[in-house]
């Protein structure tokens, strides 16, 4: 007997998200014989629905909500010895981790695909005792994100992170940064540190053109140097996916992590605050099986 579980949370997608829970349970319905409907009231919540549905061995997991709600369910799941097929839909301001498998960014879209049943092994990050399926950011960057407003969100969309960013760059001085990765070291003064595991960066589906969802490595992204006229010369590569061979920045692919630095940074973990430096992080080489659209 299959069993699903769906994970709505309702204040997702302009409110919207319950607008769409019939049509996800009609499909849910196609494939199980049961499905639980659980909602989520506060943060944490749909960790521990995730998990619930791990020990009570249930065969599909969707979430549907934003980033937020993604990573906790991605947190749920993370490690548990018996894992259930996850699949989520998109109903955030980025979402970066649809982007980068292809997901579509329409709701009913995305339903669609749950109906395919096809699904495919993904990499998660794995950050001290905490779980993120996109990007690690340190910097002036990393920290401008939390002062990005719901109303900035819903007016630019993604564009509203580049344009805090930009305004917090133009006061900031680089920082000393040590990274220890695969028996290698890197040493030096940074602006900013990125570290992708998929494609898309804040919804620059380009920025790491050549990273594969399940191809076991971070991608590392430092830009070392900083002035107007150098930001106007990157602008292109990153647009291009080429960014990794611009000369203001360091690039480098890894499967594991540790970064210290001597000053108090925090690292942004999938677009939330995260943990201070220093920290140890490891890619999960396909860790999830995911819904993804047929080829």
């Amino acid at each position: 007997m299959k069993r699903a579980m769906l994970i709505i949370n309702p204040s997702s997608g302009k409110e919207k998200a319950k607008d769409f829970e019939d049509d996800a349970v009609a499909i849910l319905e196609q494939n199980h014989i049961d499905v639980t409907v659980k909602y989520t009231e506060k943060e944490g919540d749909a960790v521990r629905f995730a998990r619930a549905a791990c020990e009570n061995h249930f065969n599909t997991l969707v979430a549907m909500g934003g980033d937020g709600t993604i990573n906790e369910a991605v947190n749920g799941l993370a490690m548990e010895s018996e894992r259930p097929d996850f699949g989520f839909i998109p109903l955030g301001t980025v979402n970066d981790f649809a982007r980068a498998l292809g997901i579509p960014m329409q709701p009913q879209k995305a339903l669609q695909v749950l109906s395919q049943q096809h699904t495919k092994p993904v990499d998660i990050g794995q950050i001290n005792n905490r779980y993120f399926m996109n990007v690690l950011a340190v910097g002036a960057i990393a920290e401008a994100v939390y002062d990005v407003s719901p109303e900035q969100k819903s007016r630019f969309g993604p564009l509203a992170y580049l344009i805090e960013g930009a305004k917090a760059l133009k006061d900031k001085t680089p920082f000393n940064l040590n990274i220890s990765y695969d028996g290698k070291v890197w040493e030096g003064k940074a602006y900013i540190m990125l570290v992708a595991l998929t494609n898309s960066v804040g919804g620059i589906e380009s920025f790491a053109e050549h990273a594969e969802v399940n191809d076991g490595y971070f991608h590392v992204f430092i830009l070392r140097e900083l002035s107007l006229p150098q930001v106007f010369k990157i602008i292109p590569d990153l647009l291009s996916g080429k960014l990794q061979n611009n000369g203001q920045v360091e690039y480098f692919a890894a499967s594991n992590l540790k970064v210290e630095s001597e000053e108090d940074l925090v690292v942004n973990i999938d677009g939330d605050e995260g943990v201070h430096l220093p920290f140890e992080a490891k890619v999960l080489h396909n860790e999830l099986n995911i819904f993804v659209p047929e080829e």
